[in-house]
């Protein structure tokens, strides 16, 4: 039997450690999406659809994580059904395409930085990525839980080192830079692509709410999630905002902050890093799937065989590892990223705000 303190930490703030950890490789450890859905829209109003997207991910996380408890949906097969009853399965069909784009995402970047950085062949990145995500998904919910929080208070120590250190050498710039954005850019549009896109990530973690005894658990792990997801984020984009506006045109920005401060050998500690915040985003996303299969099995009393869980991790990575190899980053997070969102916002943010509070009130 956990202690009090554990079981705080396993109802409060443990979803939203999990719910960092599977959105910030796709989401922003390589800032590229930052710019791509903030700072495209102008330093100033890239800033206010940050803190915007963070308060809309505390109020729909709050919802989703009541939603689930009350109605035991613990993977998204069976959370969909209560949202979107007999067409729960388009959700699963998307879903699929956005965990093979963020995986080529992801892969892309791996090579991008080993083969950078370090003067090693892409592929070995990529390869690298995909072996220790297939590892993590084979021991299942318990390692994967203790791994992806674990991993949340190192990188959280580590991105505040690096604004820390960004900001007190450049952060002199970010003044006159705010002052000079009229909030003409579509900012509004940036922060309903951002939060229909990422929000999903809850979809991921609902094998946590297991750990939610009452409406107030879920209520509070949701408010906090939001922050904890997206502070780091906040800070990433206030580094980035310092060198406005030629990180604009810069693949892979977290890369060229750490370029600018020559951190010598703890920049290889931030790479470390930003390679298992990939690590981290691909095995929640694919260990999602296992749960919905694993689901399946159990509907059927049967046991989901374990071997069956790597399989289906590398089935999915291959595909992914072809897609980055064809397209490249720049494009997959402009083109993949911008369609999926909207199409997310109509089967998943809309109908849970609308059907999902209903069936809580009901």
């Amino acid at each position: 039997m956990s202690t009090k303190r554990n079981t705080l930490f396993q109802r409060w703030l443990l979803p939203g450690f999990l719910f960092q950890s599977v959105i910030i490789g796709g989401g922003y450890a390589t800032g590229r999406e930052l710019v791509e859905f903030f700072l495209s829209a102008g330093p100033l109003g890239g800033l206010i659809s940050i803190v915007a997207v963070t308060v809309i991910f505390s109020i729909t996380l709050a919802i989703a994580f009541e939603l689930a408890r009350v109605t035991r949906s613990y993977d998204y097969r069976t959370f969909f059904k209560q949202i979107l009853g007999r067409a729960w399965f388009l959700y699963e069909i998307v879903y699929i395409a956005l965990v093979i784009l963020v995986i080529a995402v992801l892969g892309s970047a791996s090579g991008e930085l080993v083969g950078a950085r370090f003067g090693i062949a892409p592929v070995v990145g990529t390869i690298a990525m995909i072996a220790l995500i297939g590892v993590l998904v084979f021991y299942g919910t318990t390692v994967i839980e203790k791994v992806l929080a674990g991993w949340s208070f190192l990188l959280y120590a580590v991105y505040a080192v690096l604004i820390w250190a960004f900001l007190s050498k450049f952060g002199h710039k970010i003044p006159d830079v705010l002052a000079s954005d009229d909030l003409s850019g579509p900012w509004v549009m940036g922060t309903i692509r951002y939060a229909a896109l990422t929000a999903t990530a809850v979809t991921m973690i609902l094998f946590c709410v297991r750990h939610m005894e009452s409406r107030r658990d879920a209520l509070i792990a949701g408010a906090i999630s939001g922050p904890i997801g997206m502070l780091p984020a906040i800070f990433f984009l206030l580094g980035m905002i310092a060198s406005y506006p030629e990180i604009l045109a810069v693949p892979v920005p977290s890369d060229y902050m750490m370029q600018q401060l020559d951190f010598g050998w703890i920049s290889i500690v931030f790479y470390i890093v930003v390679f298992g915040t990939f690590i981290e985003t691909g095995t929640g996303m694919i260990h999602a799937i296992n749960e919905r299969v694993d689901h399946v099995f159990l509907e059927r009393a049967m046991q989901m065989p374990r071997w069956l869980r790597p399989t289906i991790a590398m089935f999915i990575l291959f595909f992914a590892v072809v897609l980055a190899d064809r397209i490249g980053i720049i494009d997959l997070i402009a083109k993949g990223y911008s369609a999926l969102a909207w199409i997310f916002l109509g089967i998943f943010l809309l109908p849970l705000l609308t059907v999902g509070f209903w069936r809580i009130r009901k």
